[in-house]
């Protein structure tokens, strides 16, 4: 028997979305084509609650028991969509991730999710994870987690700019985080090409590009190079790598406990 009443459980949406078979929002839309079902009875509304005996399948798959929470390192190469489909058919993450990933038995990846996400023309680091409540507590503005990225831009780079990002600047209405933005190292003088290393902790939509453009420069190249204390580093285009158990506890601390 499938139940309405919120004291036995919870919605099913959240439940599955925890387990990480997809985001609350698709949850939804698979449960009206009729693809989920709850005791052997298909459902039709998302305000169906279920609980840790309940039989859930999808697609006519049933579907496991809460599995730890678990974070991954993608280098998403450029060209690429951050969904699960495009309406104009471009390539998604899911079309060309790898079916497993670098470690011992080269076991399957379970369903991920991003945190977070990338444009299409945005390349570099980009966490995936099977858990939706690590996923929403990484993008959380309060997490803070600072995001580095080094930025090929077209323009002539002016010193005023470097403080006029870090106090903050307001795009199309848009009131931008601090954003610390210089010359790489190498590079002693702008000219009509440089590179800049931009560090930001809050990645609202196309935040780097928008700001970048408000300075009259153009960005022909966005890399991800860390989220947080993981660094892209040497990982290949296309590679993924998972962060050990020990190291995410190290990061998280007792939140894991929760998830």
């Amino acid at each position: 028997m499938v139940s309405q009443d919120k004291e036995k459980g919870e919605r099913i949406a959240k439940a599955l979305s925890r387990l990480g078979v997809a985001s609350r929002r698709t949850v939804e839309t698979m449960i009206a084509e009729g693809r989920v079902s709850v005791n052997g009875e298909v459902i039709t509304h998302p305000a169906t609650f279920v609980n840790d005996a309940d039989k859930i399948c999808v697609d006519g798959a049933p579907i496991g028991a809460k599995e730890s929470a678990r974070l991954w390192l993608y280098h998403k190469p450029k060209g690429v969509m951050v969904s699960e489909r495009d309406p104009e058919g471009r390539t998604t993450i899911y079309d060309i991730l790898p079916p497993a990933f670098a470690g011992a038995g080269a076991l399957p990846m379970p369903r991920v999710m991003p945190i977070g996400r990338l444009d299409f023309a945005t390349e570099g680091l980009l966490l995936l994870t099977n858990s939706g409540a690590l996923k929403r507590h990484l993008e959380l503005p309060s997490t803070g987690w600072l995001r580095r990225y080094r930025v090929r831009v077209m323009g002539e780079w002016q010193a005023e700019f470097q403080d006029q990002l870090a106090a903050g600047i307001t795009v199309e209405g848009i009131k931008f985080g601090p954003i610390h933005a210089s010359l790489e190292p190498r590079q002693r003088t702008g000219g009509r090409h440089c590179w800049l290393d931009v560090s930001l902790r809050e990645g609202k939509n196309r935040e780097v590009r928008r700001a970048m453009q408000a300075m009259g420069l153009h960005v022909n190249r966005l890399i991800r190079i860390s989220y947080g204390p993981f660094p892209l580093s040497d990982l290949p285009e296309g590679a993924v790598r998972e962060i050990s158990p020990k190291v995410l506890r190290e990061q998280i601390g007792n939140l894991l406990e929760t998830l």
